[in-house]
């Protein structure tokens, strides 16, 4: 029985690396999803920060499993809330230094979601939460952080990476290390092995 093609229906550089680093041979192809256009959608609609994170993963997943059939699609979604307010990857430094600036010494809920599609179909997911708080800090610990970690901040969500410099912005992290990085990354592996999918079809 052939094992089915992995795809990560993804452009993050960190999803790709832990996927990469549990030793998985898989496809990149990003879903063309509107995120933008889903999140006003969803928002107006009141959603959940973990609703948003999942419709977004789903989307990108049956999207791209619908383009490859007999694939296995890896689809994921991460959203950041503090105090009722909902955070997306900031467009510029400017953007990531003032969202910094308002997080900074409070805690923060990030939500990460994962579906795998095939043939357009959702076959599992999982959603997992991380609480993480941020020290106070001053505007030209800011400004020094922003120098030394540059553009890479506007890739992610909360404008950190906590397997990186921003480790520094924060005083205590609650969840799962995979979860925090965009990726519940145990239960996929569960779920993938059990079709099939892991260390003995790499080889």
């Amino acid at each position: 029985m052939s094992v089915p093609a992995l795809i990560l229906a993804s452009a993050s550089a960190s999803r790709r690396q832990l996927l990469t680093n549990a030793g998985l041979a898989f496809d990149i192809e990003t879903s063309g999803v509107d995120e933008d256009e889903v999140k006003l959608s969803l928002l107006g609609e009141r959603a959940s920060p973990q609703d948003v994170a999942e419709t977004l993963a789903e989307l990108k997943a049956k999207r791209v499993s619908a383009r490859h059939p007999a694939a296995m699609v890896i689809g994921a979604d991460s959203t950041l809330a503090c105090d009722g307010r909902q955070f997306d990857k900031p467009p510029t430094l400017a953007a990531a230094r003032e969202q910094l600036l308002a997080l900074a010494g409070q805690s923060h809920e990030l939500c990460s979601s994962v579906v795998v599609a095939r043939a357009g179909v959702r076959l599992w997911h999982c959603n997992e939460r991380a609480r993480l708080t941020m020290r106070p800090f001053t505007d030209s610990f800011i400004d020094a952080y922003l120098a030394r970690a540059g553009e890479q901040v506007t890739t992610s969500v909360g404008a950190y990476q906590l397997e990186g410099l921003g480790a520094h912005l924060f005083s205590r992290v609650d969840g799962d290390y995979f979860t925090i990085l965009g990726l519940p990354l145990l239960p996929l592996l569960s779920f993938l092995a059990g079709h099939g999918i892991g260390l003995e079809s790499q080889e």
